[in-house]
């Protein structure tokens, strides 16, 4: 099978690797990569997997033919309303960073289709199985914003705050996909507690960004911070955020000073 990848990051290229040992012909786009085009790359392909940034992908998704199957595996997306119109859209997301699978160390991930099980088939990943596509793009975006209200309030893991913390966020992660029409116990699943903890730590750049622009408001990022991405469209309205998820209101007031 012709899988074409548009994104050739680090998770990119790992989910790639996987997919080529598993026999199947891959092509990549990335802007950086000469020669590649988007338009050669789709035509070919009989599945897209997109690992795009979250901040290029409405831009992407304008360029992408809507009868192809999509795999979306970039994180960062609050509104599955991006993918109206298109036919068949598996989302995979969860704790697996690009090392932990390069180094083939056991990898939990959140799949929507039975279909990526037999794509990504490996030993030492692990899935769990959900329909809800939405709620699992919303965990994904979710956790990066309060991995930056982690690292700004410099909680430690291991420590009794931190796992308060991560308690209390599960359950207005809950509150909010409940909140825009999502199920509430996919946060249960490897795409929401699971990468929930790994994310509200360093090395995560989330956290880090945090724990920057807690000491200097007017801290700028090399690179892109997707929870503040994120974060950024949810103080534009982007998606419902309850009274009750008051840790994500805290946040979005304290952030006003950071623009």
């Amino acid at each position: 099978m012709n899988i074409g990848i548009l994104g050739a990051g680090a998770f990119g290229m790992a989910l790639g690797n996987i997919l080529k040992k598993n026999g199947h012909n891959i092509d990549y786009f990335d802007p950086k990569i000469a020669g590649s085009t988007i338009e050669n790359v789709v035509d070919n392909a009989d599945i897209i997997l997109l690992a795009v940034p979250s901040s290029v992908l409405p831009g992407t998704i304008e360029l992408l033919p809507k009868n192809k199957p999509i795999i979306v595996a970039t994180k960062g997306i609050l509104n599955d309303k991006i993918f109206d119109g298109f036919s068949d859209v598996m989302v995979i997301s969860g704790p697996g960073f690009a090392k932990d699978i390069e180094d083939q160390q056991d990898t939990y991930l959140t799949i929507t289709d039975d279909r990526l099980s037999e794509l990504f088939k490996a030993d030492y990943l692990h899935f769990d199985f959900t329909k809800d596509a939405r709620g699992v793009l919303m965990c994904g975006a979710l956790k990066n914003v309060y991995a930056i209200l982690a690292g700004f309030l410099n909680l430690a893991p291991g420590t009794m705050e931190h796992a308060e913390f991560l308690e209390a966020v599960a359950t207005e992660m809950k509150a909010i996909l409940s909140a825009n029409g999502a199920d509430p116990d996919t946060v249960d699943l490897s795409c929401g507690v699971g990468d929930l903890k790994i994310t509200c730590a360093y090395p995560s750049r989330n956290y880090e960004f945090g724990q920057k622009v807690r000491l200097d408001p007017t801290y700028k990022p090399e690179k892109t911070v997707e929870g503040w991405t994120a974060l950024n469209k949810i103080k534009n309205g982007e998606i419902i955020i309850p009274e009750s998820a008051k840790y994500m209101r805290e946040l979005m007031s304290r952030s006003d000073e950071w623009d």
